[in-house]
């Protein structure tokens, strides 16, 4: 099967959205959209995260359909796993390299527990029981957090630090929290977000379908995306829609969207061939797990005191606010030029052909 340039393309645009929600200039001056929800609800920032995790298992259905009878398969994904889930621990350690206050679990750790758990999954279990995994784990995490009383607190509490989840975390999770009493990337948590990567997966097999056409695989995957998304909607009527705590209906929500985007994007780039304006994409997409390691590096550069004392980052916003623009504005723009720096690394490594397979 020929690769489909609109799965890069995705994959880079949620990359790039990921180096934005987490570089303004100033985290007191962000517009609302560029922020996680309080507490329940979803912002688009809020989706930016379960999107990766969408295209970890879309890619994993497409990267490792011809080589399940591969010997070393299984080293590759364990070596694979532990690269990452090592990256994620060196940037919560950088740059103090303050062991005392590790945290263990992160970002990219969760990045790698689910591309574990799915890779294992795909080459081991048929996609129907990969599907009723799915919604076995989502239902079973349901009961869990709201039926199951802990710690003194009723049944059903889903406040901050004081909810099901973050009380399992608080006994298995070693190291520093996030949030001090509980951590948005937790273990617990983690279960629900393997689902997103299993929805990945499936539309994977969508994708990978060669008894249907380009056009019907589009609209197959719009239409599930559709009914996924409407279940989640109404799901969050009982069990609230939250990333935090990566809630069930939080997943069915985030896949349905990711699945409806990625339809968009493959009748656009992939049917109507449209790929003038897609480079931008395409560059961070080829990279994806590297760009996000050096958005997490290249920072500390900005704030080394080099002018007038402050670093270029400060300066950039004293200068942008002094001359009478908004601070969210100014904050914004600091974001995305900080997002064009990676991308002109990454686009190095792209020019030469240089793929690290992170």
């Amino acid at each position: 099967m020929k690769r489909l340039q609109s799965l890069d393309f995705f994959r880079g645009i949620t990359i790039a959205s990921m180096i934005i929600v987490n570089d303004p200039g100033s985290w007191s001056h962000v517009y609302a959209p560029l922020l996680h929800a309080e507490w329940n609800g979803a912002t688009p920032t809020d989706l930016v995260f379960p999107f990766f995790l969408f295209i970890v298992g879309a890619s994993i259905s497409l990267s490792l359909s011809k080589k399940k009878d591969s010997s070393n398969i299984y080293i590759k994904i364990i070596k694979r796993t532990i690269l990452i889930f090592l990256l994620g621990i060196f940037l919560s350690l950088f740059p103090k390299f303050d062991f005392e206050n590790l945290r263990i679990v992160g970002v990219l750790q969760r990045i790698a527990i689910v591309y574990l758990v799915c890779a294992i999954m795909y080459l081991k279990t048929s996609h129907s029981t990969q599907l009723k995994a799915g919604i076995g784990i989502l239902i079973i995490y349901w009961i869990t957090m709201a039926f199951i009383p802990f710690n003194g607190n009723l049944a059903g509490t889903l406040d901050p630090g004081i909810n099901f989840a973050a009380w399992v975390d608080s006994f298995i999770v070693p190291g520093r929290l996030y949030q001090e009493t509980w951590d948005p990337e937790g273990f617990y948590s983690t279960l629900p977000a393997i689902v997103t990567g299993i929805s990945g997966m499936l539309s994977g097999r969508i994708i990978l379908d060669q008894s249907n056409s380009l056009k019907d695989k589009i609209i197959k995957l719009f239409s599930w995306g559709a009914i996924i998304l409407v279940i989640g909607s109404f799901w969050d009527y009982i069990f609230p829609i939250n990333k935090h705590i990566w809630t069930s209906s939080y997943v069915l929500y985030s896949s349905g969207l990711a699945m409806i985007i990625l339809a968009i994007s493959m009748w656009i780039i992939d049917e109507k061939k449209y790929t003038k304006n897609i480079k931008f994409g395409i560059v961070f997409g080829s990279n994806a797990i590297t760009a996000y390691v050096l958005h997490g590096i290249v920072w500390r550069l900005f704030q080394f005191p080099i002018i007038n004392g402050v670093g270029f980052q400060k300066f950039w916003m004293d200068t942008g606010i002094s001359i009478g623009l908004p601070a969210k504005f100014v904050s914004l723009d600091w974001a995305i030029f900080y997002t064009l720096i990676i991308y002109l690394l990454i686009y190095q490594l792209y020019k030469r052909k240089v793929f690290i397979k992170v």
